[in-house]
């Protein structure tokens, strides 16, 4: 996935998720807009509204990153859009998993417990 996620912001707050998702599916589709096919696309709520498109590959997100004036027309109303390079930010879970070595597990104590001990023996 990395290179190929874009963020979008100044998405219209007043629409459904669902409905700004479709929209932007299709502005960045299309071949004049600089687009190609996507692989998924997540709208994240909020006041500042964005949404992260993922493209099937980099060169078009490349050329989406490059175009300029990415406007959004739903109803008659145009949306300036601003469309940024998408840097993922990893949770704990894909930290701990990027750290292992490669067919190694990650191994954590549950809470509560003793690390270096065993059931049943004392020390």
């Amino acid at each position: 996935m990395a290179g190929r996620t874009v963020r979008v912001g100044g998405l219209p707050a007043d629409l459904p998720p669902d409905r700004v998702a479709d929209k932007l599916t299709i502005h960045f589709l299309r071949s004049r807009n600089g687009g190609g096919e996507i692989a998924d696309v997540q709208v994240l709520a909020g006041s500042q509204a964005c949404a992260l498109i993922t493209f099937e590959a980099l060169e078009v997100a490349q050329r989406i990153l490059k175009a300029k004036n990415h406007v959004l027309s739903i109803g008659g109303k145009k949306y300036p859009l601003e469309v940024t390079a998408h840097v993922a930010e990893l949770s704990p879970d894909e930290v701990s998993k990027e750290q292992t070595a490669p067919g190694h597990a990650a191994v954590t104590a549950p809470a509560g417990s003793q690390t270096g001990s065993v059931p049943g023996r004392h020390a």
